[in-house]
């Protein structure tokens, strides 16, 4: 869903990707991997899945694009 997997021996960027970093809430300083993503897709933001926020496993984190700057996306809070 984000970033890269836990046991990825280049866990960093991976050229020819586009990723908005994550600012706030459970999951600050991650990478989202919006390679592909329609406009609409990445102007409205997303919720996704973490077990480490406030609703625990299955809970969502919700983020938002920040405005004038579109490749960080702001916390909003955290959904059951």
């Amino acid at each position: 869903m984000y970033g890269a997997d836990h046991n990825d021996p280049d866990p960093g960027p991976q050229p020819g990707h586009e990723y908005v970093e994550l600012v706030g809430g459970p999951l600050d300083g991650l990478l989202l991997d919006a390679t592909g993503w329609a406009a609409e897709e990445r102007a409205t933001g997303t919720m996704l899945i973490t077990e480490i926020g406030a609703c625990g496993p299955g809970g969502r984190a919700e983020y938002e694009p920040r405005p004038g700057t579109p490749d960080r996306w702001d916390w909003q809070g955290d959904v059951p």
